[in-house]
């Protein structure tokens, strides 16, 4: 390392030789081997600084071609719909980022919302804890057309119905079914499983009572297909639930009737 001392060093070599220095170092070889050896010294500093301003500059490429993944610390509230959104990511890519297998995190949980740069074939993902339930599987959505402001309904076709799973074991229910917008009277328009339904009008949601079937299990709703269980509602207890549609005209046309409802995970 070039230290105050070196470069007071190499100053003192580098001053000017007067005659009578020039004539001592003419005659004194003791003198000439001391100024021989100031000079080595003076290069091998030199040299020494080379080295470590070259380690530096290596240091400094390196780090802008490498740099560590930016983390969340989950905090109370917190799912995984939200973190997304707030770092600009898909549902998918912060699941696939984390290599989780579900939809549960616990506040403590460290997730990796912006991969790290560099040699990323080498770098283990981190594992979320305490994830355990399978992944919400996004479903095709259907076409929609623009919102009647006017009448703050929301124009789209019906949903688009899948088929009854073919699931050995499952829980089977069969429930009291209404239906629901994202522009009710006193909907904010955001579930409270974090879903923005008026941002995603094609997403599949259901209402639940959480005593009942907890937020976030999938599940298959005869007449509606395969949706969350999103959102909670005042009036929705016991084996009653909610289905989401973005049509007014489609939700009033559901009106209220008995369903089976199968759970999938």
């Amino acid at each position: 390392m070039l230290t105050t001392n070196t470069v007071a060093h190499a100053e003192s070599l580098f001053s000017p030789i007067t005659q009578e220095d020039e004539s001592i170092f003419l005659t004194d070889t003791s003198d000439h081997r001391n100024l021989v050896d100031k000079k080595t010294d003076l290069e091998n500093d030199m040299d020494d600084f080379n080295i470590h301003f070259d380690d530096l500059y290596a240091m400094k490429l390196l780090m802008k071609l490498r740099s560590e993944p930016v983390t969340y610390t989950v905090a109370e509230g917190d799912n995984l719909y939200r973190i997304a959104l707030a770092n600009d990511l898909s549902l998918n890519e912060l699941m696939d980022m984390n290599n989780i297998t579900g939809d549960l995190i616990f506040p403590g949980d460290e997730l990796i919302v912006k991969q790290g740069t560099g040699d990323l074939e080498d770098t283990p993902k981190r594992q979320v804890m305490g994830v355990t339930a399978p992944p919400i599987e996004p479903v095709a959505p259907s076409a929609a057309s623009t919102p009647n402001t006017a009448s703050t309904k929301v124009a789209t076709s019906a949903p688009v119905v899948t088929a009854e799973p073919k699931t050995e074991g499952s829980v089977e229910m069969t429930m009291e079914a209404t239906a629901y917008t994202a522009y009710c009277t006193g909907c904010s328009g955001t579930t409270a499983y974090g879903i923005d339904l008026r941002a995603n009008p094609n997403e599949k949601v259901i209402a639940v009572d959480p005593r009942v079937i907890p937020l976030g299990t999938r599940v298959w709703v005869e007449g509606y297909g395969e949706a969350i269980a999103g959102d909670t509602g005042g009036a929705i207890k016991g084996n009653k639930i909610d289905v989401f549609i973005p049509s007014y005209d489609n939700a009033i046309q559901w009106g209220r009737k008995q369903v089976k409802l199968i759970i999938l995970n």
